[in-house]
């Protein structure tokens, strides 16, 4: 199962739409994901095509918010709100969906969370009464501990901040704790692989053009006792390079490889 997650800039938020969206369109059909979690998104299908399977987030602003897409069909969808403080609920379309993929055997089905919490950088605490109420709400749609879950989005949070560390079973938060396996860093250890970063002319003509690179988008693999259930076969950084010209978003997407253990 290949996943990717991909912030696409809204055109509200940055000009030259249409020859961004041709460079996105391009870019995700290079990849070829079975399951796409996009953020800044209005029409997914604008994106990626026909032929997918779409849940967006409720919460939405202005029709402005995040969508997880699949090729395969959907089963049940659950959602918890990102609205999570007062200074959260500013933020219009934050929030997390755990959605039941109907992949084939042998890899599925398999339960994906999209999971999009505040941007604002002094709110790690927002971030961090989201991920444990996100993480919740899997372990009671997915009691069982071998299903298989992914976490794919934009988390805003670097790998060493609470939130983030809370995700991948470095600490606990509010009497709680998980573990899950961050993608790249199964394949590339401490390598940086910023994805938010002013290398990116369009981070760099952006308001964070002064905050340095930080990796801040994820796909996440849910742990056991004894490690991941799913075997991260590769992830790279998606949509770096300018398609045609045209660099395609701020963010570089994440695409990641999954497969049953050997």
């Amino acid at each position: 199962m290949r996943v990717l997650t991909l912030n696409i800039l809204s055109p509200r938020y940055a000009g030259d739409w249409d020859r961004r969206r041709d460079a996105l369109v391009a870019g995700v059909r290079a990849v070829d994901p079975d399951v796409v979690a996009l953020q800044e998104v209005t029409d997914a299908a604008e994106v990626l095509g026909p032929g997918w399977h779409l849940a967006p987030h409720s919460r939405r602003d202005a029709g402005l918010g995040a969508t997880l897409a699949s090729r395969w069909p959907l089963g049940a969808v659950h959602e918890v709100d990102g609205a999570v403080t007062d200074r959260a609920a500013e933020f219009p379309w934050g929030g997390t969906l755990v959605a039941e993929v109907l992949a084939p055997p042998p890899i599925g089905p398999v339960h994906v969370v999209h999971h999009k919490p505040v941007y604002q950088l002094p709110y790690e605490r927002e971030r961090e009464l989201h991920a444990v109420a996100a993480a919740g709400l899997v372990e009671e749609v997915v009691p069982d501990p071998a299903r298989h879950v992914v976490v794919l989005g934009d988390f805003d949070a670097r790998p060493d901040s609470a939130s983030l560390r809370f995700w991948t079973g470095r600490q606990s938060l509010d009497g709680a704790s998980v573990c899950y396996h961050d993608a790249w860093e199964s394949v590339h250890g401490d390598e940086p692989g910023h994805t938010f970063t002013p290398e990116n002319p369009l981070v760099r003509a952006g308001g964070m053009r002064l905050v340095r690179g930080r990796r801040i988008d994820y796909v996440l693999v849910r742990g056991g006792s004894h490690g991941p259930t799913l075997q991260v076969r590769s992830c790279e950084r998606a949509l770096v390079e300018p398609i045609g010209g045209v660099q395609a978003s701020d963010h570089y997407g994440v695409v990641a490889e999954l497969a049953l253990p050997d």
